[in-house]
């Protein structure tokens, strides 16, 4: 049976312009992130960025498919300098005080013979039936690095901010 570890639990008492754990200890199988977001950008829903270890080069890529409308898409990128098109957060025009929600796994982090990938869905609700003012979606991201994760930095892009109440819950997984 799996057993979750609380690593980090952050809780934001005012803006900031991103969620970063460091020191993350390698003692675990897997990591999982739990998000409850908005951020102060005037839209429905907002697109965020993820990192490891600081790393800003050109080998990230992702895979997407999600719905905004009775038509579900997708998309995909390559050679990023993040994975991206990651929509865990509900912005300003959404209902007030709605925060999206996204969890993400990250196995085998700690593992040097392979890259690391992700995971992830959310949701962001809105009380709305008009097309692109809600948003669900599933998400694949890789990181083309052999080197074991120990830090995750995860911002919203255009310079956007995480506001007040947005949480962020990182586990250690072991057993699964």
């Amino acid at each position: 049976m799996a057993a979750f570890t609380v690593i980090d639990h952050t809780e934001l008492t005012g803006n900031a312009a991103s969620y970063d754990k460091t020191s993350i200890p390698s003692s675990y199988d897997h990591l999982y992130l739990v998000i409850s977001t908005r951020t102060d950008d005037v839209v429905y829903f907002d697109q965020l960025g993820l990192r490891f270890n600081g790393d800003t080069g050109t080998n990230y890529s992702w895979t997407v498919m999600n719905a905004g409308t009775s038509t579900p898409s997708s998309s995909r990128g390559s050679s990023d300098t993040s994975i991206e098109y990651l929509y865990g957060a509900t912005g300003t025009s959404a209902l007030a005080d709605t925060f999206g929600t996204m969890t993400m796994w990250i196995p085998n982090y700690a593992n040097t013979a392979n890259f690391k990938q992700t995971a992830s869905r959310w949701a962001q609700e809105n009380n709305s039936t008009t097309d692109w003012q809600w948003f669900v979606g599933v998400h694949a991201g890789l990181w083309a690095s052999t080197a074991a994760v120990n830090q995750i930095t995860l911002t919203p892009l255009d310079g956007d901010n995480f506001v007040q109440y947005s949480t962020f819950t990182l586990y250690g997984v072991t057993g699964a």
